[in-house]
C-alpha cells in the first residue's frame, strides 16, 4: 500500500474520547488475554488498532454489499460518517445490525446452501478471525486456545490440507478407514440459547453478549421482506465459523475422549 493509502487508514477509524489514547490491550502488545472476568471487552473491540486490522481484512476480502447496498469500496467514507455514532452506540451497547441480505448458491451434491450476507459496516464490527499478521482480533484468543488441536476448520494457523495431512499420516502408519461426517444444516439449526450459553461461560462483557445475539437474531431479508431468525447462525458473515466452533467444542472434546478404544484420534475439520 501507498504511503497515501496508509495515511488514509490511520485517519479512518480515528477513536472520539478517552478510548482513544494508546492502548496496552492484548490485541496490540501480543499480551495473553483477559481472562473469564473481562468487562472491558467492548472498549477493546472499538480500539483504535483493532479496527484498523478489522478494516484492512475487510477491505482485503471484498464481497458483495448487504441491505443498504454499500460496497466495500465506501466503506471508509462511511466509517468517516457514521463511526462516531457507530462507536458510542457499541460502547453504550445500544447498535442494532442490520438484517443480512439472503443469498442461494447450489451446492455440488445438489440443492442450495443459504447465505446471510451482512452489510460492510456489520462486516467490519463482527471481524474476529485473524487480522494483520500475528494481530488476533478480541473473541479469538479467548476461545481458540481451548479447542481441541485436531480441529482445523476456520482457525489461526490451521486449514483443511493439514487434515488430510494428519489423515495420510494416519494410513502411513497403517490405519485403513477414514471417516467422512457433514452435520446437516448445522448453521440453519443452532440454538441460540445453547450457544449464548457456551459464549457466556468465557465473555462476561454483557454489551458484547448482548450484541452477539442481536446479529444472531438480527433477521434476514428476503425479497425485500424482513424475516426474523429464531435459530442458526447465517453462514456468510465473519463472526459465524467462530461461533461454530464454539458450539462444536463440545463434540471435538467427546471424539478426543474416545481416543483410548479408537487411536488414533479423529480430526474433524468442520
Amino acid at each position: 500500500m501507498s504511503p497515501e493509502g496508509a495515511c488514509l487508514r490511520e485517519g479512518v477509524v480515528k477513536p472520539q474520547g478517552p478510548a482513544g489514547g494508546p492502548s496496552s490491550s492484548p490485541a496490540r502488545s501480543g499480551e495473553s488475554p483477559r481472562g473469564d472476568n473481562d468487562s472491558g471487552l467492548m472498549e477493546r473491540v472499538v480500539e483504535r488498532n483493532n479496527m484498523l486490522a478489522a478494516l484492512k481484512r475487510v477491505e482485503q476480502n471484498g464481497g458483495a454489499p448487504g441491505i443498504d447496498g454499500i460496497p466495500t469500496e465506501r466503506l471508509r467514507d462511511q466509517i468517516r460518517a457514521e463511526w462516531p455514532r457507530i462507536r458510542g452506540e457499541l460502547l453504550a451497547g445500544t447498535y442494532k445490525p442490520k438484517p443480512v441480505r439472503r443469498v442461494e448458491i447450489p451446492k455440488p451434491g445438489g440443492g442450495k446452501r443459504l447465505l446471510g450476507i451482512p452489510t460492510v459496516m456489520d462486516r467490519l464490527i463482527q471481524q474476529h478471525p485473524p487480522a494483520v499478521g500475528t494481530r488476533l482480533q478480541v473473541l479469538t484468543p479467548i476461545f481458540d486456545p481451548g479447542f481441541s488441536e485436531f480441529s482445523y476448520g476456520f482457525r489461526p494457523g490451521k486449514r483443511a490440507h493439514d487434515a488430510v495431512r494428519k489423515a495420510r499420516q494416519y494410513v502411513e502408519e497403517g490405519y485403513e478407514w477414514a471417516v467422512d461426517l457433514d452435520i446437516e444444516k448445522f448453521f440453519d439449526r443452532v440454538n441460540h440459547d445453547i450457544l449464548m450459553a457456551k459464549v457466556a461461560r468465557r465473555v462476561k462483557d454483557k454489551r458484547v453478549l448482548t450484541l452477539i445475539r442481536r446479529y444472531l437474531q438480527a433477521g434476514v431479508m428476503i425479497n425485500g421482506v424482513v424475516m426474523e431468525t429464531t435459530k442458526g447462525t447465517p453462514q456468510g458473515g465473519p463472526l459465524s465459523p467462530l461461533l461454530a466452533n464454539i458450539l462444536l467444542d463440545e463434540l471435538d472434546k467427546e471424539l478426543e475422549m474416545r481416543r483410548a478404544n479408537t487411536h488414533p484420534p479423529s480430526t474433524p475439520n468442520h
